[in-house]
């Protein structure tokens, strides 16, 4: 992320990383809503190398794996890599930036960036959108999930640990608008309340969009 914000974010998350993990390591198992979405995605990027974007600790990728998947995650957080890797030892993970990916362009089949773009404003999407573009071979998948909405959520603390973050929420038609400008097509999407008591109580979007 070429901003200043990254290592408020690095610092941000190195509080949280472990917690992040135990909290959240198990989280697709109550929604099935998101692991259909999933699988329809994995299926589409059979047979080439997919890539999670803002892995976390590694719990999408994981999932994605266990469906065939060949998977790689980049986080820009140290602290969440390392527990991606602690937790999930049969993946590749690696500290990286959605706005300078480390691939050749038209490399990728598929990129998943679940709850990825959440530190970043709606017009700050132009940028990463257009690497996912560029890294993606033709035809290849893009598979992006958010909070929908126009606030932005400053976060001290996270699972008992003290932090200082800031989650910004999208309009989904203000995503799939910049997704365009990238040189996508959205091919679906998928809108869903939150399930009670298992996440944040906000409405989200995934969308499919083709490249």
């Amino acid at each position: 992320m070429n901003d200043p914000r990254a290592d408020a974010l690095r610092g941000g998350y190195a509080t949280v990383a472990r917690a992040y993990s135990e909290q959240l390591g198990n989280e697709l198992a109550g929604k099935p809503l998101d692991r259909g979405f999933l699988d329809a995605f994995a299926e589409r990027c059979a047979g080439g190398l997919v890539v999670d974007v803002g892995c976390g600790p590694g719990q999408i990728a994981h999932y994605l794996a266990s469906r065939g998947a060949n998977i790689e995650g980049i986080d820009l957080s140290p602290a969440m890599i390392d527990e991606a890797i602690s937790s999930h030892p049969g993946i590749a993970f690696r500290v990286g930036d959605m706005f300078a990916l480390p691939y050749a362009s038209s490399y990728v089949a598929g990129i998943v960036a679940f709850y990825s773009i959440v530190h970043l404003r709606s017009d700050e999407l132009r940028a990463p959108f257009r690497e996912f573009h560029r890294v993606l071979a033709p035809g290849g998948l893009a598979a992006i999930a958010f909070h929908v909405g126009t606030d932005t959520v400053h976060v001290a603390e996270m699972f008992g640990c003290t932090t200082s973050l800031e989650f910004q929420f999208h309009r989904p038609e203000a995503v799939a608008q910049i997704l365009g400008e990238a040189g996508f097509t959205i091919e679906a999407r998928l809108d869903r309340d939150p399930y009670p008591g298992a996440e944040h109580p906000s409405q989200r979007t995934y969308l499919l969009a083709r490249s």
